[in-house]
């Protein structure tokens, strides 16, 4: 899953990951054309990857529309419900007799791109990372992290440990302490990463996968300029197994205990809206919508008694003048056959 706001640069890491074009961009000219989303949609996309006789069956998972309103009440919401509606599947699937066939569409990992502001984690990203961390492997990303200084860069990456620490927000750890590998990239997190597709050349004459400014190159793979290679090593080296049997044994073994303790056997899982606090909002909302309807339709009823009241008005007058017009007819008539008898 690859979470954060939109202009981070979650398209283009994802295809320097693998070296290939597996998530196409977006048309930001059309973007800007359509209305505003007002909620956070789900997009995902499938692909198959081989090298070397290695299958890789791989769903990306974006969020477009996260962060990018005024008011980001709740924009971790859909998330959230898209993580546990997984697990949720994939319980499921294990009450059935037979197993054999399960769809595992659980979320192994979950990208979190920061924007590299240099200051620190904002409220949203505080409250998403802290929602989510309890149900997938949530792996911080600074982006774009070309736009920072290698001190602005040490400074940013401690200010997030600090607040994590501080709000007391565990991320992704190995299931293993004994794997020095991958306790030593996990103690790297948040990674700060460089996207690119394009190759550069180097002052030696070598062609490399990053960017070109006018004061030099930054190279993606370069652990000097970035932790992209460390990423990469636990995304789909090192860590890939880690990050499956960590979900497995542990947010999808909560969610079932949590699940089975507080529901009865083919019970629907209870949703945000479900929630008792929730319903009395959804009440107090519903009960302001009839009495605005109600005063709507009185406001329609007077309207359109007025208009009745005002055509039965016309229509009388109407008739008064017919009949004036009648007796004024009449009276030239008898004034017209009295001149012929003359």
């Amino acid at each position: 899953m690859l979470a954060g706001e939109s202009g981070v640069g979650k398209t283009t890491f994802i295809n320097t990951l693998f070296s290939t074009t597996v998530k196409n961009y977006a048309d930001n000219n059309a973007r800007f054309k359509m209305p505003i989303q007002k909620t956070v949609e789900i997009g995902i996309t499938k692909a198959e990857l081989e090298e070397k006789g290695f299958s890789l069956r791989l769903n990306i998972i974006d969020t477009p529309g996260f962060g990018d309103n005024v008011n980001n009440k709740d924009a971790w919401q859909p998330l959230v419900d898209f993580v546990d509606d997984q697990h949720e599947s994939y319980m499921r699937q294990e009450q059935q007799p037979n197993r054999r066939d399960r769809i595992d569409m659980r979320v192994h990992a979950c990208l979190y791109f920061i924007r590299p502001s240099g200051h620190t984690l904002k409220p949203l990203d505080i409250e998403a990372i802290r929602q989510l961390s309890t149900r997938v492997n949530v792996i911080p990303v600074i982006a774009k992290a070309d736009t920072l200084t290698a001190r602005e860069v040490r400074m940013f990456k401690e200010k997030v440990r600090e607040v994590l620490r501080a709000q007391n927000i565990r991320l992704y750890k190995p299931s293993d302490p004994e794997d020095s590998m991958l306790m030593e990239m996990a103690n790297v997190m948040p990674f700060s990463v460089i996207g690119s597709e394009r190759e550069v050349e180097t002052a030696d004459g070598k062609y490399v996968i990053g960017r070109q400014y006018l004061w030099g190159n930054v190279e993606v793979e370069n652990e000097d300029h970035c932790d992209f290679s460390k990423l990469r090593v636990l995304l789909i080296r090192q860590g890939m197994v880690d990050l499956i049997q960590t979900t497995e044994q542990v947010h999808y073994e909560n969610y079932r205990n949590v699940q089975m303790e507080t529901r009865k056997f083919g019970e629907a899982r209870q949703r945000k809206l479900d929630n008792p606090k929730f319903k009395e909002e959804e009440e107090q909302l519903r009960k302001k919508f009839t009495e605005q309807v109600k005063a709507e339709e009185q406001r329609f009823r007077q309207w359109e008694s007025n208009l009745i009241a005002e055509r039965d008005r016309l229509n009388k007058d109407l008739e008064d003048t017919h009949a004036e017009i009648k007796a004024l007819e009449q009276e030239y008539e008898h004034a017209l056959s009295l001149s012929r008898k003359r």
